[in-house]
């Protein structure tokens, strides 16, 4: 099996020796995370793509997990799934053809792209022709349609070889990470900074994660999981760091000393100071944040012209204009909304009547009634860790013990929920001896939990016992008092 990569567009109009350093660094990832998946697989490619050929006697389950990996890597515009062969006849094409797809045409209208690169004695047109009433002639087809068939027949022919496409791909398009400076997001676990990150991603930006712990250990293990999410799925060639900052401190100093209505910038200015001296030690050259103008009050563009006075690095907004809407589906897309929607709000400081308009002599009076040693004991706490340390990390916390069942193993009427997506559960099922097991996603247990027969008890299940005790915490919240964490003892006799 071959995957053929073809580049993002713009990545083809660049000088010749930026596009070789740019394919360059795209190679380098592609190896990088493909062999991880597949050692023995290798990448090469040339001018115009790269190949990514794995070993024929791959499971089925590594070329879906190479294919998955490929469709999230920045610089990729999209991939074909492929099978390849030294160029034979055109008639031997044919027959290659009808054997490799001839059974997906039943029923079907069908028409036959041919791409070429290199000298032939035979055009694109020709060869499409050719195969085509070849097909027609030998399958079960319902005819040949050339505008939006029901299956459309892939064949390229790259000089001396031919490439029998079996599927296409969308990848995320954008620059390879590593071509651009990195930066630092600020990171609070909601739609916003999420789809602020990725979006960097896209440009060929890799970015480290700031996070203020503003509410406590759920909220930071919360934040930890999505920042580790998208760091896995889209950036996991490059090494990054998660930094947090205790910021309870600052926030009761901004509570006790400043007036109602310029907290919330004043908050954000103490932020940006802190992120600041964090992304100097971290070796880059830019801040990220999340906001939108007027999606808040202290979004304003007058309060954000004051918030910026706070540094002089530059400070990116790719959502600067984008509506809310826009972002929570663009978090969807991605596959972090699901996170977002389960991690709780948490403002500290929200002033009754905020002001929209800022005046920066003002604020500055009131930035002085603060104490500097707090906010430099938050920078001196702050927690420096490697994003690939997160999921031990997560796994190391102790869960909350009124969270724990009072008994080990379950009694009669315990039901284990399984709380992981989807695609986790398909991909390993959770089964316990003697013990009921129902599938419900976390980002379901708010609407669904209710429908439950409330006359037994649920323990909740997932691998790293994040998400399960941070849900338990919020069911309780609800007033569901028949919640427990699944031990993790229980969950190692599942079978295989």
């Amino acid at each position: 099996m071959k995957f053929i990569i073809r580049f993002f567009p713009e990545i083809t109009i660049k000088s010749r020796s930026v596009r070789q350093q740019q394919i360059k660094q795209l190679k380098k990832n592609i190896r990088q995370i493909v062999k991880e998946i597949c050692e023995p697989a290798r990448v090469g490619g040339c001018w115009d793509m790269v190949e990514v050929e794995v070993p024929n006697d791959a499971s089925t389950s590594t070329l879906t997990q190479i294919s998955d990996a490929l469709t999230c890597i920045p610089g990729i515009h999209h991939f074909m799934e492929a099978k390849e062969y030294p160029l034979p006849s055109r008639s031997r094409i044919c027959e290659i053809t009808l054997s490799e797809l001839g059974d997906t045409l039943a029923g079907k209208t069908f028409a036959v792209r041919v791409q070429r690169t290199g000298n032939h004695d035979f055009r694109s047109i020709d060869l499409e022709r050719e195969v085509g009433g070849y097909l027609l002639a030998h399958t079960q087809s319902a005819g040949v349609k050339l505008k939006t068939p029901d299956v459309q027949i892939m064949l390229q022919v790259h000089h001396d070889r031919l490439f029998v496409v079996t599927r296409r791909r969308e990848g995320m398009g954008g620059y390879p990470l590593g071509t651009q400076e990195n930066v630092a997001t600020l990171i609070s676990g909601g739609f916003d900074s999420c789809v602020a990150a990725w979006q960097m991603y896209q440009r060929g930006i890799y970015t480290h994660f700031i996070f203020f712990r503003l509410g406590g250990a759920a909220h930071e293990e919360g934040v930890k999981q999505v920042a580790y999410y998208l760091w896995q799925r889209y950036g996991p060639s490059q090494r990054v760091k998660f930094v947090t900052v205790p910021f309870e401190g600052v926030v009761e100093d901004i509570l006790t000393h400043v007036d109602d209505g310029l907290m919330g910038v004043v908050l954000k200015r103490a932020m940006i100071r802190c992120a600041d001296q964090v992304a100097y030690r971290l070796k880059t050259s830019a801040l990220v944040t999340g906001e939108a103008i007027a999606q808040v009050s202290s979004q304003t563009i007058t309060n954000l012209q004051v918030i910026d006075r706070a540094t002089e690095r530059l400070i990116l907004r790719p959502l600067i204009t984008t509506n809310k809407q826009q972002i929570v589906d663009q978090a969807k897309q991605i596959g972090a909304a699901v996170f977002a929607e389960a991690i709780p709000e948490y403002c500290a400081v929200i002033s009754k009547r905020p002001t929209i308009r800022a005046k920066l002599f003002e604020v500055e009076a009131q930035e002085a009634k603060l104490s500097a040693n707090v906010l430099n004991e938050a920078l001196q706490n702050a927690v420096y860790q490697p994003i690939t340390e997160v999921p031990n990390d997560l796994a190391s916390r102790q869960v909350a013990k009124e969270l724990l069942p009072e008994q080990p193993k379950p009694a009669s009427g315990v039901v284990v929920l399984d709380v992981r997506p989807p695609d986790e559960v398909a991909d390993n099922p959770l089964s316990i001896d003697s013990i009921e097991v129902q599938a419900m996603p976390f980002y379901r247990l708010h609407s669904g939990f209710a429908s439950l027969d409330q006359q037994r008890e649920y323990w909740l299940y997932c691998d790293k016992g994040v998400m399960s005790q941070l849900q338990a915490l919020n069911l309780r919240d609800a007033g569901f008092d028949n919640v427990r964490v699944c031990p993790a003892d229980l969950v190692m006799t599942k079978s295989d």
